[in-house]
This record gives C-alpha cells, structure tokens and sequence, in this order.
C-alpha cells in the first residue's frame, strides 16, 4: 500500500545542534593563547571598521533604518556617533568590519572571516551592558566579549573544517549566521532550549548564494554579506528568547532538512542518489583551536588566498618596476582554491571585482611596491592602464603540493609563487611564499605589525591622545577582560 502521509513522530534536536549547543553554554576556555589571540582579533577587527569609515560606498549603509530614531540603551558603532537597536548595529558593525576584506581569515574546505561574528558580539554586549547598568545590575565585562570570539571562530572554523558550501553554491556567511546565533544567545541569557531553537532557525532560515563573490556578478554585496548575517542571528536569538519553538531536525529531516535541500546534489526530478547525499560533520571536538590558528591579514587588504603571492609581488618590485614594457610573461604557482575563488580574466567591473582578483593584487604590488584599499577604486585603476597590460601577460598554475598542504592540520599553508619573464630571454627568480606573515608560524614577527596597523587605522578617525588612550586599553589583557562593555564601545564614540 503506498505511502500517503508523513509520520508526524517529533524528533529529538539533532546531534550536531545539540553540540553546538552544549559547548555554547558548557564549555570552559583554559588556553592564554587563545586569550590573547582574541584580543589581538579585537583591535584588529575594530581597527577594520575604522577604517572603513574612509569609503563613502561603505558609510551609505549606516545608520537608523528610519532617521531620527532614538533607542534607549542604544548599541553604539564605533568610529560613528550611532546609537541603534542591537539588530541594526550588528548590521552596521559587520559592514564596517568586513568592507575592506582586511580582518582575519580561516581556510579549509570552506573559507569566511570568523572575526565578522563580533558584529553582533559588539551589539548585543553593548546595548544589554548599559541595560543592565540602568535596571541597577551589573554590566557585562569584556571577557564576556572575547569568549564570545573564542567560541564563535570555533564554531564557524570547526564546521569550515570538511563542510565545503561552495561547492554546493553557498556563501560561508551561513556559519556566521550559526556562529553568531549560538554566542548571542548565550549573551542574551539563554537556556539550552532557547538555544537550541535559535539554532534550529539559523540553520533553516534560507541561506545566501555565493553568485555576488564570482564573476561575472562580483559586487559589493561581497562586502556586507556578513553584517547582514550577524544582524540575522541578533534577530533569531531574540526571537528564540521569546520563546518560540525550534524546528529539532532542520538539518537532518528526510527531503525538508538542510543537507538534503542545500548540501547534497538534486538530479532536475528532485530525488536523491545514496551517493549525492551528503551530511554536515564536525572532525574534532570544539575547542580553541581555531582562535588560536587564526590568520590576520597584517600587510595587504586582500582575498587571504592572494596573500603571500602580493607578499612576492613586493619583493620582486625593484626588479620589475623600471622593466614593465620588457615583461613577456609572468607565472603565478598557487593552490587550488586560489584558482577556483580569485583567478580571473578579462574586465575587471568594480573594486569589489578587483579586491578578488589574484591577477591584479600580484599586478598593483609588483608595479608599486605595495597595494592599499585605495588601489581597488576606479580612479586608480583608470590612471593606470599598465595593471590590466601587466595582467594580461599572466600565467596561473597549481602546484599540487602546494592544494595538499593548503589542507593539512599541522602546515594550512597559503602558498604563492611568482616569476617574471622578460623578452630577451632573461627572468627573476621564482620567489615563494608559503606562510603569510598572519600565519600562527609568524606570530612573532606578525604581532608588532598588527599593532602598527591598528594604530595607523586609529589615527584614520581620532585625534592623537585618543589614539593613545585606546592603545594602551589593549595593553593589559587582564585589564582589558575586566573592563565593562558600554565603557570600551564608549572609547570609540565620534
């Protein structure tokens, strides 16, 4: 007899939600390095926002949705004068953070920014701080914040770790939508039900294609994507906390869950093979291993795939700069990824189309010796039409050593490498960087850089004594975890 209705038995949540959520609330951090590292994430990625600020394409986006609006306990942006409901200053603070592709990175099978989750971190920690010290009761304190960092980047980085979204089509801003509704909710004060249910919507709330992030569509989108994702968490965390119920199987329910709608391949009748399915999974138990691990992007706003081989680019400026009309041909050795996200031909249409290029990051840094956010705009790349005729003598072509290592546990290596040929038959050397200066491997070396850089970024929107003062706010890691929320987010009020 056929089947003619479904069983209606409802199911537990499934495992990897219960996961999620049990190292949300249970979880204890004893690692200094990953302290530490979440502290440096924190100046870095304010530092980001700040310097944003600069690009007028970013600021459009900021601001009350209805002007004029007055919130009371209001979450503040910094380097602004906002004061907006938690939702919309997660938008905002995620926007800032991530406009010039320049705050940290994690790289596996799937690939996103884990520092995009302190937009809704920022948000919700700002407004129920000065909540709370208005109801008489204490604030939130910045360990709050930066465990809140800690546990976000584990949970974004651990599921990027096998989980690949873009081979199926979509965006790596759906772990900052998870990430961000797991540590908000906490933040918010919620149980392991309410949890749960927060996560259960994030993981069935639609997700967003990555078409914006490749040509021929490549667009700013790109650049707010995860502040509408973090904003989206903000929003199912509340909603969760008013207790609406959760949906037990969003991933796993047979033909309506997530793995099989959107992570396993359909045929056009919509049926799937045993072999096309596929289910989400975790390789490692959550930790701190991806705070520690992290990647900072220290010398070069740039796509992180991109970034040692701009790094090689720099180096072989004194070579090339004055032999510009002499280069026959140039060959960039990369890693897979590489060459499946930021390859590209032909016209480039925008900023956000050139930002993700490897082709024009290698042209800009070996022609000036550098690259700078400002060498994406229009007006730069119009002045100079030597980088598209640099461009077009390109070459790119995988090392395979170079895809295995990009993988493996003990090395992540990002590696690139260039080497320029010249029409009477001579050439440079081939120069390979392998680890990036933001690499774990170049901590040493990498810090006093990042520190550099978020002083430069300061100096961008404050007045020198204020620069300092925020400085030195840093300093003291013990110091900065004990400081209340709405007093740090006040240090960065125009």
């Amino acid at each position: 007899m056929p089947v003619t209705s479904d069983t209606n038995r409802r199911p537990e949540y499934d495992d990897l939600l219960q996961t999620i959520a049990d190292y949300t609330l249970n979880y204890r951090i004893a690692s200094d390095e990953a302290w530490n590292t979440a502290r440096n994430c924190l100046m870095d990625t304010i530092g980001c926002g700040l310097l944003a600020l600069r690009f007028p394409e970013c600021t459009k986006h900021l601001g009350p949705l209805v002007e004029g609006t007055v919130v009371p306990c209001g979450a503040r942006v910094p380097g602004t004068s906002f004061r907006l409901d938690p939702v919309k200053a997660a938008w905002d603070i995620g926007c800032i953070i991530r406009w010039l592709d320049y705050n940290d990175t994690w790289l596996a099978a799937e690939w996103g920014h884990p520092s995009d989750n302190l937009g809704g971190i920022l948000a919700v920690a700002d407004h129920l701080s000065q909540k709370r010290v208005a109801e008489g009761k204490k604030p939130l304190i910045m360990k709050d914040v930066l465990e809140a960092m800690i546990m976000a980047h584990e949970i974004q980085g651990v599921l990027a770790l096998e989980n690949s979204f873009n081979r199926v089509g979509l965006d790596h801003v759906v772990l900052v939508k998870v990430a961000s509704t797991a540590v908000t909710a906490k933040l918010m004060g919620a149980n392991r039900e309410q949890l749960l249910s927060a996560l259960s919507h994030a993981w069935v709330d639609g997700q967003s294609l990555r078409t914006y992030r490749h040509a021929p569509n490549a667009g700013s989108r790109k650049s707010w994507a995860a502040g509408d994702a973090t904003s989206r968490a903000v929003r199912l965390a509340d909603i969760a906390m008013r207790g609406e119920m959760g949906i037990p199987s969003a991933l796993t329910a047979p033909q309506w869950g997530f793995n099989e709608v959107l992570f396993s391949k359909t045929n056009k009748d919509q049926k799937l093979k045993p072999e096309d399915k596929r289910q989400l999974s975790i390789p490692q138990e959550f930790g701190s291993y991806v705070m520690e691990n992290i990647l900072f992007k220290i010398s070069f706003p740039a796509e992180f795939h991109g970034q040692t081989a701009v790094e090689a680019g720099v180096t072989l400026h004194p070579q090339v700069k004055d032999r510009l009309d002499e280069v026959e041909r140039i060959v960039i050795t990369t890693h897979e990824s590489a060459i499946r996200i930021i390859s590209k031909q032909g016209t480039l249409a925008n900023a956000a189309d050139r930002d993700h290029c490897l082709q024009y990051m290698v042209a800009v840094s070996m022609i000036f010796g550098g690259l700078r956010a400002e060498y994406y705009e229009d007006s730069f790349h119009e002045a100079n039409p030597v980088i598209d005729r640099i461009r077009e003598k390109m070459e790119v072509v995988e090392d395979e050593r170079y895809s295995r290592e990009y993988l493996e546990a003990d090395k992540r290596s990002i590696a690139n490498a260039i080497q320029v040929f010249f029409a009477d038959g001579s050439k440079t050397d081939k120069v390979a960087v392998e680890y990036p200066i933001g690499h774990r491997r170049r901590r040493k070396e990498g810090i006093p850089l990042l520190e550099k850089k978020f002083r430069n970024n300061l100096e961008t929107r404050f007045p020198t004594f204020k620069c300092e003062r925020i400085v030195g706010i840093f300093q003291d890691r013990i110091e900065l975890e004990k400081m209340n929320v709405q007093e740090f987010m006040g240090q960065f009020v125009i």
